[in-house]
């Protein structure tokens, strides 16, 4: 048995616990205020499910963006289910929640940041952070941005 508490893991774990239950409260009463997310998840991750066009223009990961239109929110206990609209054309995602890369609510400078030792090889294996966001233009159904200019 080992005598070291993994305390990487662990925050790994609550963190991800709090975006089910932030998912949860907006499957149940949706969006409130200005609230909207900005999702990344790895698209290679095993379980998540989206269609073979989105999965081959987005190989490696992929950003959501939660907002004006989304439909058939489904939280479970290993990741969620949503219906998002992609020029004007509905479609169903799965991603588990190891799937997530980064969570962002804008509307309040909120953000977390789940990276790998793939990612920062001199970081520890999970960093959650607060992801400094500004507030973009309006948008439009679901769409799809890159956090690049976000990150450090």
């Amino acid at each position: 048995m080992s005598q070291d508490i993994d305390y990487g893991n662990l925050m790994h774990t609550a963190m991800r616990g709090l975006i089910k239950t932030v998912l949860t409260g907006v499957s149940e009463t949706g969006l409130p205020g200005s609230h909207h997310f900005f999702i990344t998840f790895d698209t290679r991750e095993e379980g998540v499910d989206i269609a073979d066009w989105l999965r081959e223009r987005y190989p490696e990961e992929m950003t959501i963006v939660v907002q004006h239109w989304f439909d058939n929110l489904d939280v479970g206990d290993d990741g969620f289910a949503i219906t998002l609209n992609f020029g004007d054309k509905p479609e169903p995602l799965y991603i588990p929640y190891e799937a997530i890369k980064t969570f962002v609510d804008p509307s309040v400078e909120f953000g977390l940041r789940f990276e790998s030792p793939e990612d920062e090889a001199d970081e520890d294996p999970v960093v959650e952070e607060m992801i400094e966001v500004e507030e973009e233009d309006e948008h439009h159904d679901a769409d799809v941005v890159s956090l690049d200019s976000f990150r450090k």
